[in-house]
């Protein structure tokens, strides 16, 4: 009897039962299952929260993007020579371009009112749009359809839980001091899987991120995508896709611009000069791209900024630079800024979207 204890302890604790394609499979399989219901769970979780806390929402930041979104569309219909072209696509972009140069010249003393940066004001007139086009009888005091934005926070926390996923495997990858040996079946790389899922798991079911996005509700959500894929990009030192990613982050909220600088001297730390470059090229290119249409409009501009980057592109290739591709798109991402600000181009994006947010509410607090 002894001994056949002693071949099941042996079994249990130092040898497998099964074979190794058995085993992998059913952690598959129970990996599978882990993941659906976490995520199933926490879908039914925000749902809940966002169906029972109607009573304790911020309804003024919600107001106030639905006011902001019909100031577009107002817009819009100013530009259109009747109603049909003004519910067209092409009015509506017309229109959101066209909003933060006519809120600068009708604020009076410099109090614009709207400090949205370009896409999050993006986002809110596409939102307004929609509940516009299925209840037009919704006043600006009580917007509803709200579920859309909720819905945009919860896919932005699962991106989150998701990149939270790969930094811890990758990190835990890394790490040496992180490489038990237990249990003896399991491999470094299932390890790092385990570990992962966990830290994303605590993510996703994080009560204070689910009530600040689905219970409150604020967008701080929409930045941690972000912010994580820019650290796990850089940890793969692919340093132009981080300032890419840190570009867009910032464009949705400018609170990502406080730990952006952060990046820049991760590499410079480094001694890694090169890196640091490739950061604040992806991050201008980025930037450059997105406000494009603000800062040239005019021929003069776009004929200009093809000149550089065609000569931009001869002296990179005929010098032979390293990562060729960066070092082209963060010149003409400088160069637009540069074009624009002699030819004409409007930066009442960035007055409104970032400065004027900054001078007014010098304080952030809850009242």
């Amino acid at each position: 009897m002894y001994p056949f204890s002693g071949m099941i302890a042996k079994s249990l604790f130092g040898h497998s039962l099964v074979s190794v394609r058995a085993r992998t499979l059913f952690l598959r399989i129970l990996a599978g299952v882990f993941i659906l219901a976490v995520i199933l769970g926490g879908v039914q979780l925000r749902r809940w929260i966002g169906e029972n806390t109607r009573h304790v929402r911020y309804q003024h930041d919600i107001v106030n993007a639905f006011y902001w979104g019909n100031e577009t569309l107002k817009e819009a219909r100013r530009l259109s020579p009747d109603e049909t072209a003004a519910n067209s696509w092409r009015a509506f972009f017309r229109g959101y371009l066209s909003l933060y140069e006519r809120v600068k010249d009708d604020a009076y003393e410099n109090d614009y009112g709207l400090d949205y940066p370009p896409l999050r004001l993006l986002i809110m007139a596409i939102w307004t749009k929609q509940v516009r086009d299925e209840f037009p009888w919704v006043d600006n005091e009580h917007p509803k359809l709200v579920n859309p934005l909720l819905k945009l926070n919860m896919v932005c926390e699962l991106v989150s839980a998701a990149a939270i996923f790969f930094l811890v495997r990758l990190v835990v990858r890394r790490s040496l001091p992180a490489h038990s040996t237990w249990p003896p079946w399991l491999s470094r790389g299932q390890r790092a899987t385990i570990c992962g899922l966990a830290a994303a798991s605590v993510a996703w079911l994080e009560p204070s991120i689910i009530l600040d996005a689905h219970a409150w509700p604020q967008w701080d959500v929409w930045i941690l995508p972000f912010y994580l894929f820019a650290a796990l990009a850089a940890l793969k030192n692919r340093w132009f896709w981080c300032g890419c990613l840190l570009a867009v982050g910032a464009m949705l909220k400018g609170q990502l611009l406080f730990v952006g600088p952060f990046f820049a001297f991760w590499p410079l730390w480094q001694k890694r000069w090169h890196s640091a470059l490739h950061v604040l090229a992806g991050f201008t290119a980025t930037a450059a791209a997105i406000v494009s249409p603000w800062l040239l409009h005019t021929p003069v501009a776009w004929v200009a900024l093809a000149t550089v980057a065609a000569l931009t592109v001869l002296v990179v290739v005929r010098l032979k630079f390293t990562n060729q591709a960066s070092a082209v798109a963060g010149v003409i991402g400088g160069a637009t800024f540069v074009i624009s600000a002699f030819t004409g181009g409007s930066f009442a994006w960035l007055q409104l979207g970032f400065i004027y947010g900054s001078e007014h509410y010098p304080y952030r607090f809850i009242s």
